[in-house]
């Protein structure tokens, strides 16, 4: 015949089976369990006027979490090993910055022809300041 866990008349508790510096760990007070279900109440409402509201933020914050999601999955070249790593080249390689190109000119000929250059301008054509934006395009 098979004995009884308990003795007879014991009371019997939920986390009988755990030891003692457990049982009072995996319980959670009126309070505490209280406080907890107010945070998740909060997230869950937070979460939910997120959602419903997206058309007023989502247009502003949208290029912003996009490039955030981005440098998270995808980590720099600083955190592969060694010798995985790409060599640097040219001036990066020396420590010196990329210089930026020069400044666009406009020179304008005796015949009235406008030619828009980042070298000095031909002999004979007049040097104007540049007003308003160049695109350039290519040949």
């Amino acid at each position: 015949m098979a004995q009884a866990a308990y003795p007879v008349g014991a009371p019997r508790r939920a986390f009988g089976h755990l030891p003692a510096d457990l049982r009072g760990a995996a319980m959670l007070s009126r309070g505490e369990r209280t406080a907890w279900a107010v945070v998740a109440a909060a997230i869950l409402a937070g979460a939910a006027a997120a959602w419903f509201t997206r058309e007023a933020w989502l247009p502003e914050a949208g290029p912003w979490l996009q490039q955030l999601w981005r440098k998270s999955t995808r980590p720099g070249l600083e955190t592969l090993p060694p010798g995985k790593r790409p060599a640097p080249s040219g001036n990066a390689a020396r420590g010196d910055a990329a210089l930026p190109p020069p400044p666009p000119r406009k020179c304008v000929a005796t015949d009235g022809r406008v030619t828009y250059t980042n070298a000095p301008c031909p002999k004979g054509a007049q040097e104007q300041a540049v007003d308003g934006a160049v695109s350039v395009l290519p040949q």
